[in-house]
């Protein structure tokens, strides 16, 4: 480690030295009490703003009532709530009780739910309403330690001692505090900045997921980092959308959000409401996964298509052409002229900051894209608009991004330098490696899988394959591990589809694909032995395997394993399309190893064009 590396970490170490999470928002509920910090809403109704002081106070409350049910230090409790000021508000309860919040996808199949429900040890949940009543239902009795639920949405509580609705716990927890006032306060102070300040699962290659202990250190690190690169402004107006599962999400809703005073609007359902509510809020500062971007990028260039007026298409086109142009020159090394200046400030002011507008991005003086490298073709267009779109680069198990591009500093087609106090290199097989305060301590209950992500050197093993430039610039070229994430930012294990497509006697080798695509796909194979004799025993005439891959009552078949697992995985995980192609996979045809496994690069090259016909289809 380099003398700079080092001072840079004090440097950032000296900023929230010894303390927590929950020094920060008593800091801030001090110092900017009266200013708003979150507003949600129902149904298109009104907003319901509630300040700083408000939001603390609120936070104690059901502090109380978490110590209440008889939550102990270090215990965990399981939301799963869609992005609303409930979902915050008890995490931030949870952590001022001494607990550990975690929340779940909505999207988990009510296996995964009791999986990861066990392996957290939860005691107490935190459920939306009747939606997800209906997925922790069905494990309810394989969670003996789960003690109490709590239902957000009274009409959906069931009437039972082991139910609770928000407002009786609200109720339960103000009693409380004005009972035992110092029980909360007790809890906070006996709080280290190496204590979790949350636990989140993200999927492995194993197919089952892994809890990853984030710290109170390594949050307020990640705080001081962005900070003080400038991606994270005091008072910022944000829109959180995506889950809060997700860490970039999570950094920026919870923790960015408490340290720079933001002020937090909540969008339930991005699918439909997204640009409505930017449109509404005007953020000054976005992040969208590459996926969403692509989809903005895709209704632009709807209305522009849709533009009869040639002239007004014409002036759009050389707008972005000049967009573009600037953008580059503002790229590290490069320099803007003062010609191309003045011709850009009028094309914004004219063309390039209405069309923002339109979006609600007309107020955005930052926009980051991270999860998964953003694409140079949707990067450049936003450029065209006179967007810069930040890359940044990290993991759930490096506390979000451990590199950045910044509005001062930055370069298309990489996802920037790395941040202050963290250092990072290239292994000798290609793979990025980094060392530094925003790594996780582990995986919890794995401490094998833990031995392998991080080395007996401190090194945290990315798993993916990348390059940095004379400039400290970093690339990722390529994914060592076979994790997909999709370009919506999920992170999906293949080996988990395919083991419950496989599990179907028909289906000799399964591929599952997705990775930096909306959705995931599959290509299958028959089983060579099964197969011809599951087809003899039902009267169906067939010389070769390429035939029966081409029966009906073959295909139906395997419609229906697909339909099959897919009931038993998240929605972001489940197959939308497949091919049976007419073939086996083999040794010999070296789609697998000596040892029967499976080569996906060869596959994924083999086959590139059905796998793109699938997406295609």
């Amino acid at each position: 480690m380099t003398s700079e590396t080092l001072d840079q970490r004090a440097e950032m170490e000296r900023e929230w030295a010894g303390l927590t999470f929950c020094d920060a928002l008593a800091t801030t509920a001090e110092r900017f009490g009266g200013m708003p910090a979150f507003s949600d809403r129902d149904d298109g109704g009104p907003w319901r703003t509630i300040s700083w002081l408000e939001t603390r106070e609120k936070a104690l409350q059901l502090a109380a009532g978490f110590i209440e049910l008889g939550l102990q230090p270090g215990e965990t409790v399981a939301m799963m709530l869609p992005n609303r000021l409930e979902h915050v508000l008890a995490d931030f309860g949870i952590v001022h009780a001494g607990g550990v919040p975690v929340t779940f996808y909505a999207t988990l199949a009510p296996d995964q739910i009791g999986y990861v429900a066990t392996d957290c040890d939860a005691r107490v949940a935190v459920l939306d309403g009747a939606g997800e009543l209906a997925r922790w239902q069905p494990v309810l009795g394989k969670l003996p330690g789960l003690r109490r639920i709590i239902v957000r949405d009274a009409s959906a509580c069931p009437a039972d001692d082991r139910y609770l609705s928000w407002d009786q716990f609200a109720e339960l927890g103000a009693r409380r505090l004005a009972r035992d006032p110092g029980a909360v306060g007790s809890r906070t102070a006996a709080l280290t900045p190496a204590d979790p300040v949350t636990l989140l699962y993200t999927s492995g290659t194993t197919g089952h997921p892994k809890g990853v202990i984030i710290t109170h250190a390594s949050v307020l690190y990640e705080v001081a980092t962005a900070t003080k690169s400038g991606n994270a402004r005091p008072h910022v107006r944000w829109v959180s959308y995506l889950p809060l599962a997700h860490i970039a999400e999570r950094m920026f809703t919870l923790y960015l959000a408490v340290c720079n005073a933001g002020h937090v609007y909540f969008c339930h359902d991005a699918a439909s409401q997204l640009i409505a509510t930017m449109g509404e809020v005007k953020p000054t500062a976005f992040f969208g996964v590459p996926r969403v971007w692509e989809k903005i990028q895709a209704g632009i260039q709807a209305l522009m298509a849709a533009e009869q007026d040639q002239a007004k298409r014409a002036a759009v086109a050389e707008a972005m052409t000049t967009g573009l142009q600037y953008v580059r020159s503002c790229q590290y090394g490069e320099r803007t002229s003062a010609e191309l200046a003045a011709e850009f400030a009028a094309a914004d002011e004219q063309v390039l900051n209405p069309i923002r507008s339109l979006l609600g991005l007309g107020e955005a003086e930052v926009a980051v894209s991270a999860a998964a490298p953003l694409p140079p073709d949707v990067g450049e267009f936003f450029a065209g608009l006179g967007m810069k779109i930040l890359d940044v680069y990290g993991m759930t198990e490096t506390t979000g991004a451990f590199t950045t591009n910044t509005l001062e500093e930055f370069r298309l087609g990489t996802v920037g330098r790395p941040v202050p106090g963290v250092e990072v290199r290239i292994a000798e097989d290609g793979e990025i490696l980094t060392r530094g305060p925003l790594n996780t301590p582990g995986y919890l209950n794995m401490p094998e899988r833990t031995a392998e992500l991080i080395d007996a050197d401190g090194w945290l093993h990315t798993g993916d394959i990348g390059a940095v430039d004379a400039d400290g610039f970093v690339s990722v070229v390529d994914r060592k591990k076979e994790l997909i994430i999709t370009s919506g930012g999920e992170n999906i294990s293949p080996a988990a589809i395919e083991n419950l497509l496989v599990a179907h006697p028909l289906i000799g080798q399964a591929l599952a694909y997705g990775d930096r695509r909306p959705y995931v796909v599959a290509v299958l194979t028959l089983d060579g032995e099964v197969a011809p004799a599951w087809a003899k025993a039902r009267g169906i005439g067939a010389n070769s395997l390429a035939e029966l891959a081409e029966h009906p009552a073959v295909l139906e078949a395997m419609g229906q394993a697909v339909a099959d697992a897919n009931a038993k995985l998240a929605r972001v995980q489940q197959v939308k399309t497949w091919r049976l192609l007419p073939v086996e996979w083999t040794a010999e045809g070296e789609e697998l190893t000596p040892t029967l496994k499976l080569r996906r690069r060869v596959v994924h090259s083999k086959y590139a064009d059905v796998i793109d016909a699938l997406y295609a289809a």
